[in-house]
């Protein structure tokens, strides 16, 4: 049941690979302007922001933009549970409190993932994002956030402040599959078609900054290039996102 649900998914993502090389675009100008691409996912989105970096087979010039007072809720109730969580990705105000820490430039670029589009911090954070200057590119279920009503006061949605609108194809409510005597769908889809989007965009990068001349120091396996090697590679990849970062606190504030 939960497979074939999947496989549809895939084709969702196929069909937008036109979106996805416009990302990859834009994401690799920023990369080759020695800039950052800022990813934001808050609750289960943030495993969208962890695949694009850092984990094997990625590489720098993603800034992962990751509040665990809105993502980690592991412990469900009690202190830093679940409601707490819910209730903070509403908290108007926070978004601009998070780019008070980062000098955030044009040349930079922007990616924000929310199934629902529908949650203030992240509509805050895209809107932060456009009023620099920067391209934002977004990852939701368009049938799920069309279906929900936005905590924006006005009713703007995450696609309301994007360059660019990725679907996973997940349905109203994400979870996909339906048993007989259970009245209620189980097996949520936007993490599968949400993985799937940013591995396509990651690939179109990578293509790009080779195909510019300065391929990218990829985090991998000693079990593929050996263990000296795998050593020397993760030193480089985390002293250039370390530079890299650098710059977006030296001039934060200003």
């Amino acid at each position: 049941m939960y497979l074939q649900k999947s496989r549809e998914l895939v084709d969702t993502v196929e069909r937008q690979l036109p979106q996805i090389q416009m990302a990859a675009d834009w994401f690799a100008r920023s990369i080759l302007a020695g800039r950052m691409v800022h990813i934001f996912g808050s609750g289960h989105s943030r495993i969208m922001v962890e695949e694009m970096w850092p984990r094997y087979g990625s590489f720098p010039g993603f800034n992962p933009i990751v509040e665990l007072s809105l993502s980690f809720h592991n412990l469900v109730v009690g202190a830093n549970g679940q409601r707490q969580a819910m209730f903070l990705e509403n908290a108007s105000g926070l978004a601009e409190r998070i780019l008070r820490n980062f000098a955030v430039r044009p040349a930079d670029s922007a990616f924000v993932i929310s199934s629902s589009g529908c949650n203030l911090v992240p509509i805050e954070l895209a809107e932060g994002f456009q009023k620099r200057g920067l391209k934002v590119v977004v990852i939701i279920s368009r049938k799920h956030s069309e279906a929900s009503p936005s905590k924006h006061p006005a009713g703007k949605k995450l696609q309301d402040f994007a360059d660019l609108v990725l679907d996973t194809g997940a349905p109203v409510g994400d979870a996909m599959v339906h048993i007989a005597g259970l009245d209620t769908p189980v097996s949520p889809g936007s993490t599968i078609g949400g993985c799937l989007l940013v591995n396509a965009i990651k690939a179109e990068v990578a293509a790009r900054l080779v195909a510019a001349g300065q391929p990218p120091k990829v985090l991998t396996a000693a079990a593929v290039v050996g263990a000296d090697r795998a050593t020397k590679i993760f030193e480089a990849a985390y002293d250039e996102h370390a530079h890299r970062l650098a710059r977006l606190y030296a001039e934060a504030g200003t």
